[in-house]
């Protein structure tokens, strides 16, 4: 058998998945494919259980928030490994702000399950059909995501701090 590599991969699967990857490109030897979201379990399990592929190992899941893309604002990151071939993959699925749902993983994974209430916890990110998709970090009073870019870095009004010492 021969060694599968980056261009291998992609090749393989675009013509496994065709239309379904929206995009994709190599960024620190790692492959980076974007698929929309309604395909994001099928795809994921067609890559855990095709035998030539065996990507059966879930490093992570996690949350980007990109407020300035309308309609795309926050992207669900998964980063998959394949320890038979030795070759990292990552998938990325944007969701719209006003709708931030997306399939839970967790009948595939058993790990995606803390993984998904994290994200959810950080950026309010829905995962349907989680089991319990609770707060895991955060305190359950809290009534935001704290990940997300809505509120200023830092407090305008402050007197006590000289930007001397910050560098500006």
């Amino acid at each position: 058998m021969q060694k599968m590599t980056n261009s291998s991969l992609s090749e393989r699967l675009h013509s496994l998945f065709e239309r379904r990857i929206l995009a994709s490109e190599e960024l620190y030897d790692c492959l980076v494919i974007e698929v929309a979201a309604p395909d994001v379990f099928d795809i994921i399990q067609e890559l855990k259980s095709e035998s030539q592929l065996s990507f059966n190992f879930l490093t992570l899941i996690g949350g980007v928030h990109y407020p300035e893309s309308t309609g795309q604002e926050l992207c669900v990151v998964y980063h998959m490994h394949s320890w038979k071939h030795a070759l990292r993959l990552r998938i990325k699925t944007y969701l719209s702000a006003e709708n931030p749902r997306i399939q839970s993983i967790t009948p595939l994974f058993d790990c995606a399950n803390w993984m998904e209430r994290e994200t959810y916890d950080f950026f309010g990110i829905q995962f349907d059909n989680h089991p319990n998709l609770t707060r895991i970090l955060n305190m359950d009073e809290m009534d935001y995501f704290p990940m997300l870019k809505q509120h200023p870095l830092e407090d305008a009004t402050r007197e006590d701090k000289d930007d001397r010492f910050f560098g500006r």
